[in-house]
């Protein structure tokens, strides 16, 4: 038996499919939603509709971008001879918020999983090996998450590329700082192990 009107359970059920949006929270958001001023909702409609219409990928690097190409690969101050690839739009802002990068981006747009039918052919795994040949290009960064699905992708992309005689290499991974070994899992301490360095 449904409890709403048709309205407010059309808005829910939309609103519930959206990622990390169960039931309640997104029977709180339409109720919200709903106590809004008018203008309110529109203004959220707008942005909505501007940001699906307005948006697209960068045909640089496949980041999303509302100009082409977008801001950091048509910028002079970035270093083009050195590419960072990520999985998603959301990994170069995390690197951006380091304010230490100065070299330019590609984004996959998701990782090699053969358990769920993503193979190197869904992925921009072909743009990157273009761009990788058309331009001056050094070193290759791997920043893919370090999940099997990321270190599959990494090395993966990475015997693509060697060939061509670029250098590739991974981001460490370990303890983060203010963390503590005994809650490490195994993994992590192995990777801690692997990515050490002289002091």
């Amino acid at each position: 038996m449904n409890y709403y009107i048709e309205s407010i359970a059309r808005l829910i059920n939309e609103l519930s499919r959206l990622p990390g949006i169960g039931g309640k929270t997104a029977q709180r958001l339409a109720f919200h939603i709903i106590d809004l001023p008018k203008d309110r909702v529109m203004d959220l409609t707008k942005a909505i509709i501007k940001a699906r219409e307005g948006i697209r990928y960068c045909s640089v690097c496949c980041n999303l971008t509302d100009r082409d190409p977008c801001v950091v690969c048509s910028s002079h101050n970035r270093d083009q001879s050195l590419i960072c690839v990520v999985k998603d739009p959301r990994d170069v802002v995390a690197m951006e918020k380091l304010q230490d990068y100065k070299g330019v981006y590609h984004v996959l747009h998701g990782s090699i999983s053969p358990m769920e039918g993503i193979g190197p052919d869904d992925i921009r795994i072909k743009e990157l090996v273009q761009r990788v040949n058309s331009d001056q290009v050094k070193e290759v960064i791997m920043a893919t998450n370090p999940d099997v699905e990321g270190e599959a992708t990494a090395v993966y992309i990475s015997r693509l590329l060697k060939p061509m005689g670029i250098k590739v290499t991974r981001i460490a991974h370990g303890i983060p700082v203010g963390g503590d070994l005994e809650y490490a899992d195994q993994v992590t301490l192995s990777k801690a192990l692997e990515g050490r360095r002289e002091m």
